[in-house]
């Protein structure tokens, strides 16, 4: 959306807009790369307003979700991929870089930077495991359970019935419990994703409607096409909020 027509694959690199945020987004990247989270791009320069990172072989799922990005192996690859990238964000500390101006709630921060976009198209897969995480934009101080209301919200995913891919049989609580098993997660924090969903759902999409409004083309296309799948599934996770918390317990 924010970048249509302006990214290019050149061989093993891929060149692209770098975001506002570039100073701390490549530090960050940098700091992954340090300490062995091979599933992140490597900066490899910028130039001007562009950035060169390296390409992350492999493919990303898109809407509506293949059969092969929501089998039960490939769930929990997504899952052990999100606490891997986790477990290496741990130590990244820096605390004078500037962010993305679309903080994340306060409530949900606990002191670490959190991905905050986990969508099927920012998650590569090889031989249908997934391997890479991408598209750091958005990236800034949030957590864990904040990572993880996004990664659920998507790869569910939790929509309403009409809005289930085709042929899709509904085993939205159960990839629900299989997501945070996947990714470890114990005790309370697995219902305080359930709980954080709505405010992470509103979160998203006000993004989208913000620059939409201020006319950006890719996001005014891209809400024409989902605002009315993203009220559904605002309702949907409204109505089974009871479900969707005993699923995660």
């Amino acid at each position: 959306m924010a970048n249509a027509g302006r990214v290019f694959r050149l061989g093993a690199a891929v060149q692209r807009p770098a975001p506002a945020s570039r100073d701390a987004v490549h530090r960050l990247l940098g700091h992954l790369h340090a300490v062995g989270f091979a599933g992140a791009p490597r900066v490899l320069s910028t130039c001007g307003d562009q950035e060169l990172l390296s390409w992350v072989p492999g493919r990303a799922a898109a809407f509506p979700l293949p059969p092969w990005a929501v089998s039960d192996a490939a769930l929990a690859s997504v899952g052990a991929l999100i606490r891997r990238f986790h477990d290496a964000i741990g130590s990244f500390t820096a605390p004078d870089l500037a962010w993305p101006e679309v903080a994340i709630p306060e409530p949900y921060r606990d002191g670490r930077i959190s991905h905050n976009d986990l969508h099927p198209g920012n998650i590569v897969f090889a031989d249908d495991v997934a391997v890479g995480l991408i598209d750091f934009d958005l990236a800034g101080p949030g957590g864990l359970v904040w990572d993880l209301a996004s990664l659920v919200r998507y790869w569910c995913p939790l929509v309403d019935d009409p809005d289930l891919p085709p042929g899709d049989a509904d085993r939205r609580l159960d990839r629900f419990g299989l997501l945070l098993d996947a990714y470890g997660l114990q005790g309370e924090d697995r219902v305080a994703v359930a709980d954080a969903l709505i405010d992470n759902h509103d979160w998203t999409y006000r993004i989208v409607m913000d620059e939409a409004s201020r006319g950006h083309d890719g996001f005014r296309r891209h809400w024409n096409e989902i605002g009315g799948l993203a009220s559904r599934s605002r309702a949907w996770i409204l109505e089974r909020s009871v479900d969707l918390r005993a699923a995660a317990r």
